[in-house]
């Protein structure tokens, strides 16, 4: 699992919502990138505060049945699944490893979006919640950035005529990396972004820009005071070494 997915799958972790293979690998993961922790809390965070703001209103009995027969739907194609309890972090569902499908498809969104509706009541709240949950976390990190007292940035130009930024808040704990006209990358390429610090590059995680080269990203890991971030082009998911294979298209001092 790729920090993408994960990140994909913290809601549904939150909400109990996963299914036992994908709860399975996800605390594997989790295991594995403790790093990755922060969308766990981010995501557990809203949801909380999300329930406790949203009052319950009346479902419109059309929506209601609707959801009761996609939820059944699934349950019967689906009967292991669908009995499974949903497990905690301390003790996650233990799947052979052989029978492990990791499905990152409708599936897991809809048991997302039946637990928001149920979390509320069937109510109309749950459209809300859902737009927020379903929002990058790069975006709702970025706004936490920006609403920070001690919110920074530092930009630069871009080779054809783009600009770089980074914004981060020592607060917050979290940097973002935003930027336009980044040039296409081919399909058997990612971007990867670096601190680096001490001559030393530290990786902080892969992303993919839109056509038109934007992006916004969030950095995974901790930035100590002066690091430069930087951005390589390297293989499809990252650089197989842990190390930059290629010199930076990006480098942006933050001191």
């Amino acid at each position: 699992m790729n920090e993408q997915q994960f990140a994909e799958l913290a809601a549904g972790y939150a909400l109990s919502a996963l299914s036992p293979d994908d709860e399975a690998a996800f605390v594997d993961a989790l295991a594995a990138h403790a790093e990755w922790a922060h969308y766990v809390a981010s995501d557990a965070a809203t949801v909380a505060a999300l329930a406790d703001s949203v009052a319950e209103v009346p479902p419109p009995r059309a929506l209601r049945a609707e959801l009761l027969a996609q939820i059944a739907s699934v349950q019967q194609d689906h009967p292991a699944q669908a009995a499974a309890p949903a497990s905690s972090l301390e003790s996650p569902t233990v799947v052979p490893p052989e029978s492990r499908h990791r499905s990152w498809g409708p599936r897991a969104w809809f048991a997302l979006a039946a637990s928001l509706v149920l979390l509320i009541g069937v109510g109309g709240g749950a459209v809300v919640i859902a737009q927020q949950l379903n929002r990058p976390v790069a975006v709702v990190a970025l706004e936490r950035i920006e609403a920070a007292p001690d919110a920074r940035e530092a930009s630069t130009t871009l080779p054809d005529g783009g600009e770089a930024t980074v914004h981060w808040s020592e607060s917050v704990g979290e940097v973002v990396f935003v930027s336009d006209g980044l040039p296409t990358l081919s399909d058997d390429q990612s971007y990867e972004l670096w601190f680096v610090r001490d001559s030393e590059a530290i990786a902080a995680g892969v992303f993919e820009a839109s056509g038109d080269g934007n992006a916004t990203a969030l950095l995974s890991g901790t930035m100590s005071p002066g690091d430069v971030i930087a951005v390589t082009v390297e293989p499809a998911g990252g650089s197989p070494t842990g190390e930059p294979s290629s010199d930076p298209i990006v480098a942006i001092p933050t001191a």
